[in-house]
């Protein structure tokens, strides 16, 4: 029984120790910029700067069926995957596309450029310059699946139609934290806004 305690315990430790360096890391990793414009009771709209992203096209549909395989094929190339085997830093969040087809982006540092961009050793993957944008953002904790993100949308969607705020219908789904990290989970559903102007 004693040993059995210490195993738990150990096993307790661990895992508290890895929480408290996944968030640890977290803060230096480097975020998609945004400033918020306005604050509302549900959502809050931002303006996104103009960033570059990796990204890759999925045949796939939903967060479940699309999720992992498209991250695994974008972090292959962010650790090594590529024609010099050059790590790229991990940025957050992770967005995803939700569209009848799913595209998985992870936003390029800002250090970089396509110029300076290693060349992926896997077809499909592209870079795409995100322009500088408004959206509408609504956030949910705990971890994504399809039923919650069908859930948030709805809810950002009729939100924003209360205020009287117009949207493109283009969704993405963000996520800020890695697969091992349970505690503190961060979600987000954003859509882009028609425009810049907000209801009073």
């Amino acid at each position: 029984m004693k040993a059995l305690l210490i195993i738990l315990g150990s096993i307790v430790l661990i895992f508290g120790v890895v929480q408290i360096l996944s968030m640890r890391s977290q803060n230096n990793i480097e975020t998609y910029p945004f400033t918020v414009v306005k604050t509302y009771d549900q959502f809050e709209v931002r303006q996104y700067e103009a960033s570059l992203f990796t990204t890759v096209k999925l045949n796939t549909q939903g967060y479940e069926e699309s999720s992992g395989r498209g991250f695994s094929i974008l972090a292959g190339y962010i650790f090594g995957n590529n024609d010099r085997n050059e790590k790229i830093a991990m940025t957050s969040p992770v967005a995803m596309s939700l569209e009848d087809s799913v595209t998985m982006m992870f936003m390029v540092p800002s250090a970089l450029s396509k110029e300076t961009l290693p060349t992926p050793g896997q077809s499909g993957i592209e870079f795409m310059e995100e322009p500088a944008k408004t959206v509408a953002a609504i956030r949910f904790k705990g971890w994504a699946n399809d039923d919650k993100i069908k859930k948030y949308r709805e809810e950002l969607t009729a939100s924003l139609e209360a205020e009287g705020i117009a949207h493109t219908n283009r969704f993405y789904y963000l996520g800020y934290n890695p697969p091992y990290e349970v505690i503190n989970r961060k979600n987000e559903i954003i859509v882009e806004l028609k425009s810049e102007e907000t209801a009073p």
